[in-house]
């Protein structure tokens, strides 16, 4: 079954969406599973992409986990930033190697498709905000940094866990209530996510910028940004209907060549094939004693020709020999076999020519 990349900046709603699609797909009664920061590391921790080796290892841990459920059976979320297209090319490897479709899922905040987010200005207080927005009034044990701003609004509002609506949170909230130790402590099996998960990451503002700086925008131009749906804000309805087309009724990534089983041969093709290029080299070498540039060397029992226009040698004819004979072990095909001469003095025509 597919993969589904959700790709985005921190707070751009994707554990949301995924979530709304993890419901849709599972009312199908589909097995979906979800690979998130928090079922790799045990708990969201946004400190790691502050620290490139963490961050590198993260991004392993869920290449490993998405390889491990990625199947022709399940469908897999990956909700994560996901920023990286180099990474994105990797997990798009995955799946054509499972032979599985894909699809990527951009979520972006309103006013920002290229920017960063804004935490805090007015106009996210008319959105749902969820409780993973507070900041947690300590960080390793230590005060939060100067200038660090705790989200407030006027009014109570709703906090959004996995596109569900929780109790109300008062308007101001002290640092005991924003301890991560409050919120509620929660074991989901490992890859699926509950409609109960809370994140407890917090994004600084300096993270978020340089997280910003660094963010590869995805593009549908490459194939591994393809089919790509940019969902703008939380208000624009996910489109189940299209994603479901290029998931179910699309076609899978064509697999590498080069990872493909070579198809099965006869036990005697290598042989025929190194006796017939043998016989035409040697009657090439018979047959240019006697010609003059511009003849056509003719063999007996071949329907094409070689034009002669200068002495050729064992040694360069034995090196094209060598070629033919490894390209066509990449392509064995007993229907060839009557026809090996033909295309062997239809190959060194193109080559001394």
């Amino acid at each position: 079954m597919p993969l589904v990349v959700f790709c985005g900046l921190p707070y751009s709603g994707k554990s949301r969406r995924a979530e709304e699609l993890r419901v849709a797909l599972a009312a199908e009664g589909r097995a979906v599973y979800v690979v998130d920061d928090a079922a790799v590391l045990g708990a969201e921790d946004a400190t790691v992409y502050g620290d490139s080796a963490r961050e590198k290892a993260l991004r392993g841990a869920l290449r490993a986990a998405v390889e491990r459920r990625l199947s022709r059976q399940d469908v897999v979320i990956l909700d994560s930033l996901n920023y990286i297209k180099g990474f994105r090319y990797e997990l798009y490897c995955l799946a054509r190697a499972a032979r599985t479709p894909l699809c990527l899922v951009y979520c972006v905040r309103p006013g920002s498709l290229n920017r960063g987010p804004r935490v805090d200005t007015e106009d996210n207080r008319n959105l749902n905000v969820s409780v993973s927005w507070q900041p947690r009034a300590e960080e390793g044990g230590r005060p939060l940094a100067a200038g660090t701003r705790v989200l407030r609004g006027p009014q109570a509002v709703d906090s959004v866990v996995n596109g569900r609506a929780q109790a109300d949170v008062p308007k101001e909230l002290e640092p005991e209530e924003t301890e991560a130790t409050d919120l509620p402590a929660l074991v989901t099996p490992e890859f699926e996510k509950s409609a109960n998960h809370v994140s407890s990451a917090f994004y600084p503002n300096e993270l978020l910028e340089a997280l910003t700086q660094r963010f590869e925008a995805p593009d549908s131009r490459n194939r591994w940004d393809r089919p790509l749906f940019t969902l703008v804000g939380l208000e624009e309805p996910l489109p189940l209907a299209e994603i479901r087309a290029a998931l179910f009724e699309n076609r899978a990534p064509p697999p590498h060549q080069s990872t493909q089983s070579q198809p099965l041969a006869s036990g005697s093709f290598l042989h025929q094939l190194d006796q017939v290029t043998r016989q035409v080299l040697a009657g090439l070498m018979e047959a240019q004693k006697s010609a003059v540039p511009g003849d056509l060397l003719k063999l007996p029992g071949i329907t094409e020709h070689l034009r002669f226009t200068r002495p050729l040698t064992m040694a360069e004819l034995s090196r094209l020999r060598r070629q033919f004979i490894s390209y066509t072990k990449m392509h064995p095909n007993n229907e060839n076999l009557p026809q090996l001469a033909n295309m062997f003095l239809q190959y060194l025509s193109q080559s001394l020519h």
